[in-house]
């Protein structure tokens, strides 16, 4: 049955997904057989896509696809991008592309195509991610555009987005310990998942890699035949009197330094320019790459929250941060640019922090030690799997920080307006994307 003819959608977006989830038992199932079965049935719309860029790693995808968007838009390009997971709406990991800049879908759009793949797989066991990820290739499929940015969920050679057989150029980010019940207990095993977005032929671009996870890459890059092209040997990126200065094979690039915050947004800028580097298919002058650097916006990453609701609780001149760094990795990441910070202009700092449960909560908050010693722990509210606050709060406690319990992120930043502070303290909400989703919908701010 054609979108034309379909009925109306039975029910809301949020309907539908409530009833989409109920298909299959478990929220996370690896494998291929399910999407490739209802694409199938749904005349191939993944194979009707404009030229695919999938980006898989552990962290930065995000911020290096809106650097990505953010060049391409400002070459004159219609891009369509899927992400995940959403902040406060699921309409965020569709952004349709169209000339002049892309909109996020609509929800009579989405609440059609997902009610339209919900009639065509007729009740057969699927994920929820699953679902939707054909529903977006369905919508992608139906919209003309110049090229699609392709995010992958959670590891890359079983993930549902991993159905392209000739992507433009697929791109790793950053790989580190992360979802290991999912992806493998060790690095390598976890690059080998990551790895298996590579395709004959196509470019692989690559960031900065631990060893083994580069040990990994190089052999499958070898095993595809596909270009390799990885920072430090191809290509090069670095601050250098507070400009970006990329280099590779085709010259030195001297660029205004990006408006995302934090030292390791100079790293994704740099992987996504070197990305759309090693393809030919579209023409980017250096004035797009300048533009896409200083209008790309990725939100709940190191973003100041200067305006909203939450700002009539915190204390009156302080910093108000938000960051959905959840690993290692992110919390290092996070550190750093706190760092950068507290190099510029000196202030207390105090975290406001609530994790999930297969989080590593030492991992994270190790990085912060010695920044601050004081941890306030919020629930993540109506979030299955959230990490028991007082779990959260042990960790801190052995890591020698000062913790509290708030009921929630107003209560906290009410307690930190309470206290005697000789400067306004510089807070960071942090350690999960659906804390930061939950603050952006509080303080009135989603992303758009």
């Amino acid at each position: 049955m054609s979108a034309a003819t379909d009925p109306q959608p039975s029910g809301s977006v949020g309907e539908l997904r409530a009833r989409l989830a109920k298909l299959h038992p478990a929220r996370i199932d690896l494998t291929l057989g399910r999407v490739e079965r209802l694409l199938a049935a749904l005349d191939h719309p993944e194979r009707k896509l404009p030229p695919v860029i999938h980006i898989a790693g552990t962290n930065g995808k995000g911020s290096t696809l809106a650097f990505l968007r953010a060049i391409l838009e400002a070459a004159g390009l219609a891009v369509h991008a899927y992400t995940s997971p959403h902040l406060v709406r699921v309409n965020e990991t569709i952004r349709l592309g169209r000339p002049g800049g892309g909109v996020l879908v609509s929800d009579e759009a989405l609440a059609e195509a997902l009610a339209h793949c919900e009639r065509v797989n007729d009740g057969a066991p699927i994920t929820l991610f699953e679902i939707e990820t054909v529903a977006a290739f369905w919508l992608f499929a139906q919209h003309p555009a110049d090229v699609l940015l392709l995010e992958v969920g959670l590891g890359g050679r079983l993930d549902a987005t991993n159905v392209i057989e000739q992507p433009l150029a697929t791109v790793l980010t950053p790989i580190g310990i992360d979802h290991t019940e999912f992806l493998g207990p060790t690095l390598a095993d976890i690059a080998a998942e990551k790895a298996g977005i590579l395709r004959r032929g196509a470019p692989a671009i690559v960031a900065e890699q631990d060893d083994a996870a580069m040990a990994v890459i190089e052999r499958e890059a070898k095993r595809q035949r596909a270009p390799l092209f990885a920072c430090g040997q191809q290509w090069h990126v670095q601050i250098e009197h507070g400009r970006l200065a990329y280099q590779d094979e085709r010259g030195l690039m001297d660029l205004t330094a990006p408006k995302l915050f934090g030292r390791h947004q100079i790293d994704n800028a740099g992987l996504a320019i070197a990305t759309l580097r090693a393809q030919s298919r579209f023409s980017i002058d250096q004035a797009a790459y300048q533009a896409g650097l200083l209008s790309a916006e990725w939100p709940a990453r190191m973003q100041r929250l200067t305006t909203g609701k939450l700002l009539d609780d915190a204390p009156q001149g302080c910093e108000l941060w938000l960051d959905g760094g959840h690993n290692a990795d992110g919390g290092r990441v996070a550190a750093a640019a706190l760092g950068d910070l507290e190099e510029r202009v000196s202030r207390p700092l105090v975290l406001i922090a609530g994790m999930m449960a297969n989080k590593d909560a030492a991992a994270f908050l190790t990085n912060f030690t010695g920044l601050t010693r004081h941890l306030i722990v919020v629930p993540i509210s109506d979030r299955d799997g959230a990490m028991p606050p007082e779990r959260l709060a042990d960790a801190g406690r052995t890591l020698g920080l000062r913790v509290e319990l708030a009921d929630d992120v107003p209560a906290a930043l009410r307690r930190i307006a309470s206290l005697a502070y000789e400067l306004p303290p510089r807070i960071l909400i942090t350690g999960s994307l659906y804390l930061a989703g939950h603050v952006l919908s509080l303080n009135g701010t989603p992303p758009s």
